[in-house]
């Protein structure tokens, strides 16, 4: 017998099936300019905006992607992006895990006020600090070095702050209780037991800050200006402003330079997608 409202068999698979061509659908629609940078990074610079376009090119052009290397000093840029990637990543997985685990855990006066207004600072576009900022680390002399780019990490990040706080309070302070019971001080029980455990939420703040420091181009160009200091983002850019003095742009080329520099968070994020997935969904779900 069933009961009123319950969905047949049939139905569920006939949900699930709708379900499934809706996400091919939109998975098809969004790596169509994925698969276009990959097609023109193939082709002669003339057959990228040939009519009819060809996607699958007669000759693939894989010197493209040896004259994207060694049309500018890339190994220079990527080294430069790497001196700034690795220690914001660093400074903003600590920094945010120990504000974090000091709203999960510590009950102060204020506290709530105080988080309220961390999460308030999400709400203010980058641009109305944007001045102000720049005034600040001219006024410090660092404009030209990447200190205004690795700096501010070192304070944390409101979003991850509110992430990894929401993925402290569901680990039970069992273990916590144990180690105070036993001498440990606050700060080892944050090491040694808390972050081990949130280990698939600091796989998430990592990929997320990888993923927006390695594609940053605001804030290299606004404080970078020695071309010798620009990082893969800036690169593009002077790939695609100062290469070909005729004005043409190599399209082509560019395209695989972009994909290159897309490569590492593809490969990032295939390797890390359980760790990122679980960290985003137990996070949420507190």
């Amino acid at each position: 017998m069933r009961l009123p409202g319950e969905i047949t068999p049939s139905g569920r698979v006939l949900r699930i099936g709708l379900v499934y061509v809706a996400l091919v659908a939109l998975s098809t629609l969004f790596s169509v300019p994925v698969v276009w940078m990959v097609s023109s990074s193939l082709h002669k610079l003339p057959e990228v905006f040939a009519q009819p376009y060809q996607w699958i090119p007669e000759i693939p052009q894989w010197s493209n992607y040896l004259r994207a290397v060694t049309i500018l000093p890339v190994p220079r840029f990527l080294l430069n992006t790497i001196i700034i990637t690795v220690p914001v990543m660093a400074a903003t997985m600590l920094s945010s895990a120990l504000v974090a685990y000091g709203f999960a855990r510590f009950q102060f006066p204020g506290r709530d006020l105080l988080f309220s207004l961390c999460l308030g600072t999400m709400m203010l576009p980058g641009q109305v600090t944007m001045i102000p900022l720049y005034i600040l680390f001219a006024r410090l002399g660092w404009v030209d070095t990447y200190l205004p780019l690795i700096v501010p990490s070192l304070f944390g990040s409101p979003f991850y702050i509110f992430l990894l706080r929401q993925f402290f309070m569901t680990i039970p302070r069992d273990s916590e209780e144990a180690a105070l019971i036993d001498g440990a001080s606050r700060l080892r029980i944050w090491w040694s037991i808390i972050m081990p455990q949130a280990r698939p939420a600091l796989a998430t703040v990592l990929i997320f800050t990888f993923i927006g420091t390695w594609n940053d181009f605001f804030g290299p160009l606004l404080y970078l200006n020695s071309p010798e200091k620009a990082t893969l983002t800036l690169g593009l850019n002077l790939m695609k402003t100062q290469v070909l003095g005729s004005g043409v742009v190599e399209w082509n080329v560019l395209m695989a330079a972009s994909l290159l520099v897309l490569l590492p968070n593809v490969i990032l994020f295939f390797f890390a997608q359980r760790h990122f997935i679980s960290g985003i969904s137990m996070g949420a779900g507190k």
